[in-house]
């Protein structure tokens, strides 16, 4: 899919949870809003492409998982404000992002206990860790983390995004940071909550973890 088809299809999904969420009010100014923050241009891997990624992979876990109860419309809109702010060289993106949801989230006609809900799992990325039977959080999380699972070609381009992210870092200060990053993660008991994720997405993701820890020490 070339950007311009990508860019109408992220429209016409964003139509379509917005309207499933309750707007009230046309949503296309809001895609606009979001699709030009999403394209700033000190993004590299947190772009439109990474946006598209984790809705996709969304729609792989929802297909999975038992919804009932499970507020899944919540779930897409806070894919779409997760990272709807982001400067690198900043720690307060994800509060930022949350607080950009509470404010569109009710101009747009979304009632005030999703919009709530949004903004607590944008909250939640700081750490990517829903407490248990917290199906909404598990959901958002493990599509986002999916990336980590890629093929060797796929991880490698993510990790290269990552680092043009952070080509302010000296290269010896980001070897380090990003060791680090990659240690907490392999000492995690477990990457992916989700039944599926757990069973498709975890073995690959360590794999490449530690391979890229590998080449960083």
């Amino acid at each position: 899919m070339d950007e311009m088809d990508e860019t109408e299809d992220l429209r016409a999904r964003w139509r379509r949870t917005a309207l499933a969420a309750g707007a009230r009010r046309d949503p296309a100014p809001y895609a606009d809003r979001l699709l030009a923050a999403w394209a700033e241009p000190q993004r590299r891997y947190h772009t439109t492409a990474h946006l598209a990624a984790v809705l996709a992979r969304l729609d792989t876990l929802v297909a999975h998982t038992d919804t009932a109860g499970v507020d899944v419309e919540a779930v897409r809109l806070a894919a779409w404000f997760h990272d709807a702010v982001y400067r690198p060289d900043r720690s307060e993106n994800e509060e930022r992002s949350a607080a950009l949801a509470e404010r569109a989230l009710p101009e747009l006609g979304v009632d005030a206990a999703r919009t709530a809900e949004v903004a607590r799992l944008v909250r939640l990325t700081v750490t990517h860790d829903p407490a248990p039977g917290d199906t909404e959080g598990e959901l958002l999380c493990d599509a986002d983390l999916a990336v980590l699972a890629g093929d060797p070609p796929a991880y490698a381009a993510y990790v290269a995004a990552v680092r043009e992210e952070y080509g302010f870092v000296p290269e010896d200060a980001f070897r380090a940071g990003r060791a680090a990053v990659l240690r907490q993660l392999l000492a995690l008991p477990r990457l992916f909550r989700t039944p599926y994720a757990a069973a498709h997405w975890e073995a690959p993701a360590r794999r490449n973890l530690a391979a890229e820890l590998a080449d960083l020490t």
